[in-house]
């Protein structure tokens, strides 16, 4: 049986070594940081270099997760692509690997219409047991994912089956219009990288998925928003949110650079290796001010 898609649900990086290879033991190192804080799970998704991935590393990265999570909590993988026959080939996989849910992108090449939009999405829902995260990451690649064709999905297959993960500006706003049109039924995972983690939490979000690299932060971010402890949570909030805006600044690259070199630093990473190409690189006075920010997180902590 699959287990609950809620809570802490951070998405990993995927590490290389120098070669370019994955890197194994980073990547246990990193499952085993996840779940060194009460996360519910971990997920596979645009932030851990997948697009970059060969298809036969998509398959084995996903039955590798699967493996190192030893049943400690739920695995999400994401399973978009440019078909519908590709997106269902992940996702098969990711069902025979025993992972928990899925999460999926439309496809970027070309803007789908509708009706082609929701066969997509419905022919995931229909041939795969696991429940699906619709994800709307046009604020950063792709098209995005009407209200209307939300709604109709959920209605279609129920809340436990269809899920979501906003990612378009206005992310509060978007979130309580899509909960306030779904009777609160819609479950919504905050998906900004947890720059919005506290307007989002207060909207009545289900999960955050944020990254790998400020997980001690946000976890305890996480705890002293469900306590309701306005003093800490902004303490921690701040330095949180001023490191996210600087990720944010370059796009996914951005993201990609300061995570990993982050992640490095923590000495959960071997290595800071991107996939090229990548259209940005993290340059020495941004980097004194992430250790700036880190250092305050750390006084926090």
């Amino acid at each position: 049986m699959s287990k609950k898609i809620e809570g802490l649900l951070p998405i990993i990086n995927t590490p290389f070594l120098d070669n370019d290879e994955i890197d194994a033991e980073s990547l246990k190192r990193q499952i085993d940081w996840v779940y060194s804080f009460p996360c519910q799970g971990f997920g596979l998704a645009m932030v851990s270099e997948l697009l970059r991935l060969t298809q036969d590393e998509r398959v084995d990265i996903t039955y590798q997760l699967a493996e190192l999570n030893q049943q400690r909590g739920a695995v999400i993988i994401s399973v978009g692509a440019e078909s519908t026959k590709e997106a269902l080939f992940y996702a098969r996989h990711a069902e025979r690997a025993g992972c928990d849910g899925l999460i999926a992108i439309p496809p970027i090449s070309s803007a789908l219409p509708e009706p082609a939009l929701e066969e997509y999405f419905c022919s995931l829902a229909d041939e795969i047991d696991l429940p699906l995260i619709i994800q709307d990451a046009s604020g950063y690649v792709g098209k995005p994912i009407s209200f209307e064709l939300s709604i109709k999905l959920l209605n279609k297959y129920g809340p436990d089956k269809i899920l979501f993960k906003p990612e378009v500006a206005p992310l509060g706003p978007n979130i309580s219009k899509l909960r306030d049109a779904t009777q609160g039924r819609a479950k919504i995972f905050e998906g900004s990288g947890g720059i919005s983690v506290v307007d989002s939490y207060r909207r009545k979000i289900t999960g955050i998925m944020p990254g790998c690299d400020l997980l001690d932060a946000v976890a305890a971010l996480w705890e002293a928003l469900q306590n309701g402890d306005n003093d800490r949570i902004y303490a921690l909030f701040l330095p949180i949110c001023a490191i996210i805006a600087i990720q944010s600044q370059p796009g996914i690259d951005g993201f990609l650079a300061i995570e990993k070199y982050i992640l490095k630093k923590k000495g959960i990473f071997t290595s800071t290796q991107r996939r090229r190409p990548y259209t940005w690189d993290l340059d020495i006075e941004t980097e004194q001010e992430i250790d700036r920010l880190l250092s305050i997180l750390e006084r926090v902590l």
